[in-house]
């Protein structure tokens, strides 16, 4: 015979407290995980006294693990991936036996003018610190590699001179900005954001208050109508936008992001004028602060807010705690085809013009950046600014200097007239140099470049590859024609090899998506120029006029996403 239910049995469960998510604003402030406890025992920009004052002076085996795997990296430092580990190391290892004693470096350019003495200071740096090492990054910056410990303080003299840092390129911190290339001389522009930029780094940079964020917070800003900074793929983004009655302005796009989970950023579809952008970028940048999640590293980017909140809730709060007024209403503006890398030559509103200029995978060296400065004075030209294509455009070049300074750019392996995929081919650092990697990119992506301009030389619309060492999709893998993640797979002897996962028909602007991905379909390296050329070929065979690649992906058999031959056509009765 069963015992009845107490009283107590019989009420209904309370309701499971919501576990907190470190949400400062919600009053949780005690550190939830160990780089939530790191950030609150000192704050991170602390960091370059000791390597000044103490690290460089007493080595490498000096320095404390939690500056060295942590608080480094708002000055712009990682440690770089000791040689000999093969990509299956790179999940089954820690972090520290990955550690080499040499360290990547990352110097902003937060979309400025680089003058030619600025160029020739990043490549001194380059050739004297860095073995000659230098890579333009889809953030704009300049990435380095072999970096002393011994030398980090000279290397900050050098930039600083040349008006340049590596303050908060890494970290949870506001990360290196992305400017349009051409703000200030495209005869197109909608307006220039450039001293809003300026501003915002100049308030906020190095500022403690600004200094400790979930993760890591990404802004691009663009006045130019092609979308030129990836806008929907960061956590905070000005567009250039025209209101009715205010005229040119921006509007507010938050909440982007890719790696394992990919968002694309909420469009707010209000107009911020040029003056009002450092205000609403601090409110944005506070939002994130106060009411981001730092429980879970892996839930704590902005886009896991706004995924939660809306953008409505997100405009109030931000309206209502951070601005104090309301942001005025303004349609989004319309969506570029294509957003532009603005490589060639092209007529600024000046009468001068500006080059676009391409490297391969964005992989130069010192010695290329110091000879790109002396072209750039040669040819009295203003100065040059980094893409987020990893591409450099010389701006404010004279009509009878134009063709002397693109032979002199060819000359040191910059060209103004790249095949398609040299042009439309980016990739990340990869195993050589990344702890994080698990496959070769930039060396892989040379010689897919080299083996694709022979097999598919007279390519007559722009298809783009985007090559990844790991999930991380620091290429931004998922927005790509071609979105190569790389991973260890099985070859067709059932060895383990480097290999990707493929994602087909990705793409930002007017028909913005994630591309698709096919079940279990995986490609060697070995196997990737087959691959790509075999799809290609399929689709130049089976397009309809005037179909882009990301809209045949979306129709086409699947056996031809595959790199399969197409099948023939069963004929009845036989």
């Amino acid at each position: 015979m069963s015992t009845p239910a107490t009283p107590a049995q019989r009420r209904p469960a309370a309701p499971r407290r919501k576990r907190g998510e470190g949400q400062w604003a919600l009053g949780y402030t005690e550190p939830l995980n160990k780089n939530e406890q790191s950030k609150k025992d000192d704050n991170p920009l602390n960091v370059r006294a000791r390597i000044i004052n103490i690290y460089s002076k007493r080595g490498f085996d000096s320095i404390d693990p939690a500056d060295l795997r942590g608080r480094f990296r708002w000055m712009g430092l990682y440690t770089q991936r000791a040689p000999g580990f093969d990509g299956g190391k790179t999940a089954t290892l820690e972090e520290e036996e990955l550690d080499d004693r040499y360290f990547m470096m990352r110097v902003r350019s937060d979309g400025a003018l680089l003058t030619a003495d600025a160029l020739r200071a990043l490549g001194r740096v380059g050739t004297e610190f860095a073995r000659d090492t230098a890579d333009i990054t889809d953030r704009e910056n300049i990435q380095y590699h072999w970096i002393r410990i011994e030398d980090v303080p000279t290397i900050w003299e050098i930039l600083d001179e040349a008006g340049l840092d590596t303050t908060e390129a890494c970290g949870d911190s506001p990360r290196p900005f992305l400017g349009s290339p051409v703000a200030g001389v495209a005869a197109d522009e909608i307006i220039d954001g450039t001293s809003a930029l300026e501003e915002i780094k100049r308030r906020y940079i190095g500022d403690p208050e600004f200094s400790n964020f979930p993760r890591k917070f990404k802004t691009a800003l663009t006045g130019h109508p092609s979308h030129d900074t990836c806008p929907e793929t960061n956590d905070v983004s000005f567009v250039g936008t025209v209101h009715p009655e205010h005229g040119p302005g921006f509007d507010l796009w938050v909440g982007g992001g890719l790696s394992t989970n990919p968002m694309f950023a909420h469009k707010l579809g209000v107009w911020v004028a040029l003056e009002d952008v450092p205000d609403v970028w601090a409110g944005v940048a506070g939002i994130f602060r106060d009411y981001g999640y730092r429980r879970l590293r892996s839930k704590a980017r902005l886009k896991y807010l706004l995924a939660d909140w809306g953008p409505e809730k997100f405009r109030e709060v931000l309206e209502t705690e951070y601005l104090h007024r309301a942001l005025v209403d303004c349609p989004s503006p319309e969506a570029p085809v294509r957003q532009s890398d603005h490589i060639g030559v092209h007529e600024q509103k000046d009468g001068n013009f500006y080059v676009g200029l391409a490297p391969t995978v964005g992989r130069i060296s010192g010695t290329v950046l110091t000879a790109l400065g002396d072209v750039v004075e040669a040819h009295g030209a203003s100065g040059a600014r980094l893409t987020a294509y990893q591409k450099v455009v010389v701006l404010g070049v004279a009509p009878e200097q134009v063709e002397s300074l693109v032979a002199a750019a060819e000359a040191i392996g910059l060209s103004a007239r790249p095949s398609n995929w040299r042009r439309n081919t980016m990739a990340c650092t990869g195993i050589e140099y990344c702890k994080l990697a698990i496959v070769d990119t930039k060396d892989r992506s040379r010689d897919l470049i080299a083996s694709l301009e022979q097999r598919v030389p007279d390519l007559d619309v722009p298809i783009t590859v985007n090559v990844n060492g790991c999930p991380n999709a620091c290429a931004r893998t998922q927005v790509a024609d071609f979105g190569l993640k790389g991973q260890l797979v099985m070859d067709e002897d059932g060895r383990q090899v480097e290999g990707f996962q493929v994602h087909l028909g990705g793409a930002t602007g007017l028909n913005a998506n994630f591309g698709r991905k096919l079940r279990a379909h995986k490609v060697t390296s070995a196997g990737l120029d087959d691959y790509i050329t075999a799809v290609v070929r399929s689709y130049l065979g089976d397009r309809a006029e005037g179909e882009s690649f990301a809209d045949w992906v979306v129709r086409a058999d699947e056996a031809l996403l595959r790199g399969e031959p197409a099948r023939e056509p069963e004929v009845a009765g036989v």
